[in-house]
């Protein structure tokens, strides 16, 4: 790492706050859950007006959390999984460089209906490709280099290999016995908005990173998803053809 505070951007429904629950696991980072998504959606300066009844905590905006998130890394290394298109709006050549970039991607043909299934009227921006593949190509242009990709089918096929090559990738330790854990609730990773509701059962039910059991109807049988889907499939394509190579560990 070469800043203190380090993001992984993905997906909803991309196995990501699973790998969130993990970074938790090691120890040596202070861990923030989606801040900017919860401003997004219940913040001051809010983004959507999808859950607009819910009053906002006052002060809470995107000034204040990314100000005390800069505070907390003068200090110690601080972790953050969040959504691209939740802070692209603020997303300037500064707040760029105080971070160190990494990235998570799941095949819209399971990202798609898990989110259709929570969510039957998401938009576009929140299926969240769009927003990653920019923020993506932005920083492979400005580094002259990829930054590091991990596919979730290989995390959940592979935790320990795909987990150590990201580790090698970040520059940070690998501690295998951050993979595995209690089962148990997960306030961590709730809002105060909705609470963690039936978003993180698997995780509530887990004890380490695994293939999950939730099945949804396919996303040929629903026209309008096939529609979503051939927008996000390219993006994802993209990154994967950037992902690192579990077996090589590079």
């Amino acid at each position: 790492m070469k800043t203190n505070i380090l993001f992984l951007w993905a997906t909803p429904r991309s196995t990501s706050t699973a790998f969130e629950w993990m970074m938790r696991q090691r120890g040596d980072f202070v861990c923030y859950h989606e801040p900017f998504n919860e401003l997004y959606y219940y913040g001051e300066d809010r983004r959507s007006e999808r859950d607009a009844g819910v009053a906002a905590k006052p002060g809470h905006t995107y000034a204040a959390v990314w100000g005390e998130i800069l505070k907390r890394a003068e200090t110690e290394k601080v972790f953050i999984k969040d959504f691209a298109y939740s802070v692209q709006h603020m997303m300037d050549d500064a707040f760029l460089e105080a971070c160190d970039h990494s990235f998570l991607v799941r095949d819209p043909k399971r990202v798609i209906p898990a989110l259709h299934h929570h969510w039957p009227d998401f938009t576009q921006e929140e299926v969240g490709f769009d927003s990653l593949a920019a923020l993506f190509d932005r920083l492979t242009v400005r580094d002259g280099a990829p930054p590091p990709v991990i596919e979730s089918n290989d995390l959940l096929s592979d935790p320990n290999g795909t987990t150590e090559a990201y580790c090698r990738a970040v520059g940070i330790p690998f501690i295998e016995d951050a993979l595995s854990w209690e089962a148990g609730e997960r306030k961590e990773v709730s809002w105060y908005g909705e609470g963690t509701g039936p978003w993180h059962d698997n995780l509530r039910e887990s004890t380490g990173i695994k293939p999950q059991k939730s099945k949804y109807p396919p996303i040929e049988e629903n026209a309008d998803l096939m529609n979503i889907y051939q927008t996000c499939a390219p993006h994802y394509e993209a990154l994967c053809a950037q992902k690192l190579s579990v077996a090589k560990g590079v």
